[in-house]
Order: structure tokens, then sequence, then C-alpha cells
């Protein structure tokens, strides 16, 4: 039973590129930490000598008791962007390599 099991399982594996996804994922995930702690240690404090009010993160509106957070938006879209930036630059080349063989 165990066997089969086993089997089952390495057999499915295999066929579906199931652990091909699940090495996109970490790989993605990792990729991702890197990026956004590249943005938020190097890039993002570059942006904030270039901007005069100092603390762009902050950027809020106040609605009455409450308070639209755009410097957090703007932190997080600019975040994605360069993510998507960096993921779609490694997986051309991977794509280029996988061609050519």
């Amino acid at each position: 039973m165990a066997e089969s099991f086993v089997g089952g399982l390495k057999k499915f594996l295999v066929e579906t590129n199931a652990m091909s996804l699940a090495l996109g994922v970490v790989i993605g995930g990792a990729v991702g930490k890197l990026v956004t702690v590249l943005v938020s240690g190097l890039i993002m404090p570059l942006v904030t000598l270039a901007i005069p009010e100092g603390d762009w993160r902050a950027w809020s509106i106040p609605m009455g008791s409450q308070k639209i957070a755009i410097g957090e938006v703007l932190g997080a879209f600019i975040d994605f962007i360069i993510i998507a930036i960096v993921v779609y630059v490694i997986a051309s080349k991977l794509m280029k390599t996988e061609v050519k063989k």
C-alpha cells in the first residue's frame, strides 16, 4: 500500500510538473523578498532624498477620523512594479535558454 502511494505520488509530481511549480513559487517568493529589501533599503531612500518633504510613505489624506494612506499604497505599487520587472527579466532569460535547448 505504501509503495503504491509513493509511486503514485512520484508519478503525479513528474507528470503534472508540480515540482516545477513548487520550485517556481519558492524562487518567486525569494526574489520578491530580495527585491523588497533592495527597494526599501536602497531605492526608496534615494527617492526620499529627491522629495523635499522627506518620508513620502507617511503621506495620507485625512477623512474625518480615518486617513487614506496614499504613501503606503504608492510604495506597494512601486514595489510591485519593480518585482514584476525583475521576475519578467529572469523568466525571459530562462525561457530563451529553454528554447535554445
